[in-house]
């Protein structure tokens, strides 16, 4: 149940994060660089280079270079795409700088929706490559032996806790793997169940919900929520995606009827009257945002009630002066224990979910 990444542990990754450092957009990278057991030699974004991700507020200081060519005399030997753009497909100008890679005989971690493998194809899969230096790791690839979901989960007596949002790229994931860290730390058995491309190349594994056949995406919540119970987990803690309130969201059912979850998490962002990249569209109020919640996953008596137990407030737009203020403000709002889980720790978050 410890983090634990699929990549080999000779993986030196290079993240390309060009003109995307400190944007929204750079979360693949934003999430690599806080969490990933692996070495990482080099951050690629001309716009920084010479400086060092320290000074950006990311623990883990590494230096910031222009290109391919830079991270690889670092000693970099994975490229890691670290840029989700809009839609999830790869811009055709980042293929020069992916062909430039494969040339200096770099393995490549791709999770976006265009597949790398089916362009270098004399390279193996990561699972496939035994021992081989060079390989693909594909990571929105829908898991083999799928079936439909049955509401397994629901017969084990642990806690599930299913993380929801009011946004897209709220915290959920940055929330999820720190309660877990924490959990671990005390002793707790947690597991931390990741459906997205980041989670998964943090943790090596997971299932990368959308790129799942709808018929399946239930069943595949269902095996790795079973999976992590059978192995003895008190605590699974299951990343959630998208937002109930978000037109482009298609990932809450699926992940409330295969974790069966026993307790939410709610994640918001302070001070976010509106979706970050639909502004037409409010963020509702958020007792009756989880109310809606709560009750769909209950579906009128069918399944079991989940509790919403405390909100993950992402401060990390506001200076300390406002951050506090507005989670105390959330936290009064809602009778609920509130906490930024980065700028605070997750201890307060951690504390409302074990508590009886």
């Amino acid at each position: 149940m410890e983090l634990n990444s699929m990549l080999p542990t000779n993986a030196n990754l290079a993240l390309y994060m060009e003109q995307s450092l400190t944007i929204p957009a750079g979360k693949m990278g934003h999430g690599v660089l806080r969490y990933s057991p692996n070495e990482i030699s080099a951050v690629i974004d001309s716009e920084f280079a010479g400086r060092s991700t320290g000074e950006f507020g990311f623990p883990r200081d590494v230096p910031i270079v222009a290109s391919v060519e830079d991270a690889a005399a670092l000693g970099a030997n994975v490229f890691v795409l670290g840029i989700a753009p809009s839609g999830g497909a790869i811009p055709a100008e980042w293929f020069t700088v992916i062909d430039r890679a494969v040339e200096l005989k770099m393995s490549l971690v791709n999770g976006l929706h265009d597949r790398l493998g089916a362009r270098y194809t004399d390279l193996p899969r990561l699972e496939d490559a035994k021992g081989r230096a060079q390989w693909v790791w594909d990571i929105r690839v829908e898991p083999s032996g799928l079936v439909n979901g049955t509401g397994l989960a629901a017969k084990f007596e642990n806690r599930r806790v299913l993380i929801i949002g009011t946004d897209m790229a709220v915290g959920k994931m940055t929330a999820g793997l720190e309660i877990n860290r924490l959990a671990l730390e005390r002793g707790i058995k947690s597991a931390f169940v990741a459906t997205g491309q980041i989670g998964i190349t943090i943790t090596g594994g997971g299932v990368p919900l959308d790129c799942v056949r709808v018929d399946f995406a239930s069943g595949s919540i269902e095996r790795e929520v079973v999976a992590a119970s059978s192995a003895g987990a008190d605590l699974v803690i299951i990343e959630g995606q998208g937002s109930l309130a978000h037109p482009s969201s298609t990932a809450n059912l699926p992940l409330l009827r295969g974790s069966c979850p026993t307790h939410l998490l709610l994640c918001v962002r302070a001070k976010q009257e509106h979706l970050k990249m639909l502004e037409h569209i409010k963020v509702p109020d958020l007792r009756e945002f989880i109310t809606l919640y709560e009750d769909l996953a209950e579906a009128a008596g069918t399944y079991l009630r989940p509790k919403t137990m405390a909100v993950a407030v992402n401060t990390a737009h506001l200076p300390e002066a406002e951050a506090i203020p507005a989670i105390e403000e959330i936290e009064d709002r809602l009778q609920l224990p509130a906490a930024d889980p980065v700028r605070q720790g997750p201890a307060r978050l951690l504390d409302a979910l074990v508590s009886p």
